[in-house]
């Protein structure tokens, strides 16, 4: 038709006809924003995400890098109902649509966290949360209510577990609506008629499974919460996966991470405390069977000396004989030992005198020696003299004395006044040789 009317169209370059789209995309589009369900979601070892977003009429591409994925503050699921913002582009290497995520949350997260966040600061406040008021659950339950939806498949998850680890509970249903409108109050009607019932369940289970923001919201509706609080037994929430949290959670007697979990937390195994009786009756049969043992032998002992007495009183009066005969014994052992002792001692008593006497003899002679041998007067007999100046001090060096001073000088018959002429100064040699100054 255009060869007709002699048109001739541009010839691209397919590198460039992508940037050309690529231009007009983000100049007609960007930046855009866009809700849709996350489809084939997956992360690679880079940290940058891939996935579809679509609804019922399309889909399209998306690329999340490391960093706009760093601040997403969920686990992006398939499924999940997200609004995300970013630049529509065209991957040029394949031609593709593609839209650049540079935010991510979950759809109509911005109006529905704002009003969580509110209504869950206002409760905590009033002290719905407070832990000194949530009760204990009762160790063995008989009754257990549980509020669910009939469809759900949380209602299976609970009543296997129940009757894998306690068959003997009963479980009374009471039907809610756990998502939408309604749902807040028929959980809240549904608390209301489990506690009305007789005999009245032990515990209560609120449980659902998992879901987005918008699929939880019922659990986070403030008269239900206060249900929760004012009930008169205790109530376990299991909502959604381990990651989900609702006001109810807050509120609840004990929190369970899935609704399994919450039918595990109320219902102890059977097994585990049927095998703990099992040991504890035979403990008990083990102890009671030993102290019948113990008394039945007491038993025949004390019979055995009921019935023969004087066999008794034989058996007392040869024990005391035979203590008699050990103490004879023992006492004339001991004289005997104490005798020969006394003899022993009053034989060694001269000699030990005498030994004593001569050793103290020698030692006092070699005494007398050795005082001799120190004696001035034996020393003054070797031809040694003792010198005093004339005060009467001894002079025992040549520094002492003066020419023309008077010395007195002790000999061993006597002394002599003598006077000193001159001075000479000895060597050490001389002074010790012993010749007379």
């Amino acid at each position: 038709m255009a060869e007709g009317f002699g048109i001739q169209p541009r010839v691209w370059a397919v590198g460039a006809l992508c940037r050309a789209a690529a231009d007009a995309l983000d100049a007609r589009f960007n930046p855009v924003a866009v809700q849709g369900e996350v489809s084939g979601f997956s992360r690679a070892t880079s940290g940058h995400c891939y996935f579809s977003l679509k609804d019922g009429q399309g889909q399209v591409r998306c690329a999340m890098f490391r960093r706009a994925a760093s601040l997403v503050d969920f686990d992006v699921r398939n499924g999940d109902l997200v609004e995300l913002r970013g630049r529509l582009t065209v991957y040029e290497a394949r031609g593709d649509l593609q839209l650049v995520v540079e935010s991510l949350r979950r759809a109509g997260q911005g109006t529905l966290f704002e009003q969580f966040v509110q209504r869950k600061a206002k409760l905590e406040a009033e002290g719905l949360f407070d832990p000194s008021r949530k009760r204990p659950l009762p160790m063995f339950p008989a009754r257990i209510g549980l509020v669910t939806s009939l469809g759900a498949a949380a209602l299976h998850d609970v009543v296997t577990a129940l009757r894998r680890r306690a068959p003997h509970v009963e479980v009374v249903v009471a039907p809610a609506s756990v998502q939408g409108g309604q749902a807040p109050g028929e959980l809240v009607a549904a608390l209301s008629a489990l506690q009305e019932i007789e005999p009245r369940p032990d515990a209560i289970l609120l449980v659902r499974g998992g879901g987005s923001l918008e699929d939880l919201w019922a659990f986070n509706d403030e008269q239900l919460a206060r249900a929760i609080v004012a009930s008169r037994v205790p109530v376990v929430v299991g909502v959604g996966h381990e990651t989900d949290f609702t006001i109810a959670d807050f509120c609840a007697d004990l929190r369970a991470p899935t609704p399994t979990a919450a039918a595990e937390l109320v219902a102890p195994s059977r097994d585990g405390w049927l095998q703990g009786l099992d040991a504890l009756e035979d403990d008990l049969r083990d102890a009671l069977q030993g102290r019948l043992d113990r008394l039945s032998q007491r038993l025949d002992q004390a019979a055995s000396r009921l019935g023969r007495p004087s066999g008794l009183a034989a058996r007392q009066q040869a024990v005391l004989a035979q203590w008699d005969q050990r103490l004879h014994r023992a006492t004339t052992a001991w004289l005997h030992q104490a005798q020969r002792r006394l003899d022993a001692a009053e034989g060694r008593w001269p000699a030990a005198g005498r030994t004593s006497l001569r050793n103290r003899s020698d030692r006092l002679e070699r005494a007398a020696l050795r005082l001799q041998m120190l004696d001035p007067a034996v020393v003054l007999q070797r031809g040694y003299a003792w010198l005093a100046d004339a005060k009467g001090r001894t002079v025992t060096r040549v520094a002492q004395l003066r020419p023309g001073e008077p010395v007195n000088a002790t000999l061993a018959d006597g002394t002599a006044n003598l006077q000193v002429i001159t001075l000479q100064q000895g060597t050490s040699s001389d002074a010790g040789s012993g010749n007379p100054s």
